[in-house]
């Protein structure tokens, strides 16, 4: 395909095609002109503000909205503590095992790139398609919802939040996020940062009620079938960790910079996340109506801060929109390696050329999001989306394993103890194996999808006699 002549005609349409850097791709050998320029702005200092950037993604996600689920599917409420720790320390292996990774093989687009470079084209392109029809919409749908029912929380302090008024107010307010400019919300970058941050030291602070530690590891049995979902739960709130390397070509010094945002990013994180959980189990919540809750940190507010409860979920709601607005930074990132490679249309690539956004992505993924939303609950939604995010994450960390014995001598400036990928992507498949078991029909379907990428991998890269009907409709779109 003819790069020139499609970014002429893109750009008359207000679009441009970005490099991995944000940078618009010379053509014919020239720089374009300065007012051609487009690019995916960058919303910090390339050092100290990825750091800031991969410390934000970590506290994204609605650890408050996980939490009850990891206690439930745990084998005792309280034991939901060690799953949150474990989970941590697994987080910390899995970034620890993609600092090597990213620091060995420099190139931006993350699971994807690692895949590729492993274990070949097709598995690779199975793992785009599967974030384009499975991760990156259910991944959006399922924060938004949980900033639906937190921004609605403070309107219906006496009655349960309709399911529907949810939904509304989560699809509006996925289409004022794909409609803001790159510039607009890096602007509030760190105050939402700062709004997560506030939320879980408002709920550390109330620490010093022990009555619930008495039979600590006392509850239901232990069930191994549960330890599927719990895991994903847990592992739901601590990921974030992996998005730094869908930028590795952005990061300044990245031998340097990826191992010290992931290490101190991980211990933060950590640290926070079992500090909140042992505060919820430090107040008078029982373990009844921590399962029963649907969002334990208003839980938490409504029982202990009293009329100031009301600013707890407005904190939350803002940190999930900075979950969003991180998922769109992300995804134009992994689209354009994709088309570079072309295993996606080119045109995913391009960004606007005034709002210096992936929109053709956008556009693409929106009503993706819009189908789970309506037809899906959050958790059904959680197991959809945890199947095929920790398949191809597990099978990333297992080409670590792979590249120190076929290639032992390739540059890695960052080495980790072999026992740590081997660990990792063992408990990752296990678990995902396991799922299958403890929630066939979310999960078979999340499989099902995921088998799709193989025809589709063959339909439209390997297929070189396309009718020409079929070319006319694809054969601008794929190199």
């Amino acid at each position: 395909m003819v790069r020139k002549p499609v970014v002429a005609t893109i750009s008359k349409g207000g679009y441009l095609q970005g490099n991995a850097k944000g940078g618009l791709p010379s053509t014919g050998g020239s720089e374009p002109p300065e007012q051609e320029k487009v690019v995916l702005k960058e919303e910090d200092h390339p050092a100290e503000g990825r750091l800031h950037h991969h410390r934000h993604h970590h506290r994204r996600r609605d650890l408050h909205l996980s939490q009850g689920r990891a206690a439930e599917h745990g084998p005792a409420w309280d034991c939901s503590l060690v799953i949150w720790t474990v989970c941590g320390v697994l987080s910390l292996f899995g970034a620890l095992s993609y600092a090597e990774l990213g620091t060995s093989i420099k190139k931006s687009g993350g699971h994807y790139t690692y895949i590729l470079e492993v274990f070949g084209p097709l598995l690779a392109f199975v793992r785009v398609w599967v974030e384009l029809l499975i991760i990156r919409p259910a991944a959006t749908a399922v924060i938004s919802l949980a900033f639906g029912r937190y921004i609605l929380e403070p309107f219906f302090i006496q009655c349960e939040i309709p399911e529907l008024a949810i939904k509304l107010v989560t699809a509006l307010w996925v289409m004022v996020l794909n409609s803001m400019s790159v510039s607009w919300s890096a602007r509030i970058q760190i105050f939402l940062t700062f709004c997560k941050l506030t939320a879980i030291l408002i709920i550390i602070g109330p620490l010093r009620q022990t009555q619930h530690f008495k039979d600590a590891f006392s509850g239901r049995d232990a069930s191994i079938m549960g330890l599927p979902l719990a895991f994903y739960y847990g592992m739901y709130a601590y990921a974030g960790w992996f998005y730094l390397n869908f930028v590795t070509e952005e990061v300044d010094n990245p031998e340097k910079t990826i191992p010290l945002a992931i290490c101190i990013s991980m211990v933060i994180v950590t640290i926070g996340y079992v500090l909140t959980n042992v505060a919820y189990f430090t107040t008078t919540i029982s373990a009844e109506e921590l399962l029963l809750s649907n969002a334990v940190a208003v839980t938490f507010a409504e029982r202990l801060l009293g009329n100031f409860s009301l600013a707890v979920p407005i904190f939350v709601a803002l940190s999930c929109f900075g979950s969003m607005n991180g998922g769109v930074f992300a995804v134009s990132r992994l689209f354009y390696v994709a088309s570079r490679e072309g295993h996606l249309p080119e045109i995913l690539s391009m960004i606007h050329v005034r709002k210096h956004t992936p929109l053709p992505a956008v556009i693409v993924l929106h009503p993706l999001t819009m189908i789970m939303l309506f037809s899906g609950d959050l958790y059904s939604l959680l197991n959809f989306l945890s199947f095929a995010r920790w398949l191809f994450i597990g099978l990333a960390v297992a080409g670590l394993i792979y590249l120190r014995y076929k290639r032992p001598d390739m540059h890695r400036p960052f080495k980790v103890p072999l026992f740590i990928p081997a660990l990792f992507s063992f408990t990752c498949l296990f678990m995902v194996a396991l799922s299958l078991y403890s929630d066939p029909f979310s999960t078979g379907i999340g499989f099902l999808i995921t088998l799709t990428g193989v025809p589709a991998y063959y339909l439209f890269i390997i297929w070189d006699k396309k009718p020409r009907w079929f070319r006319r409709m694809s054969g601008k779109s794929f190199k």
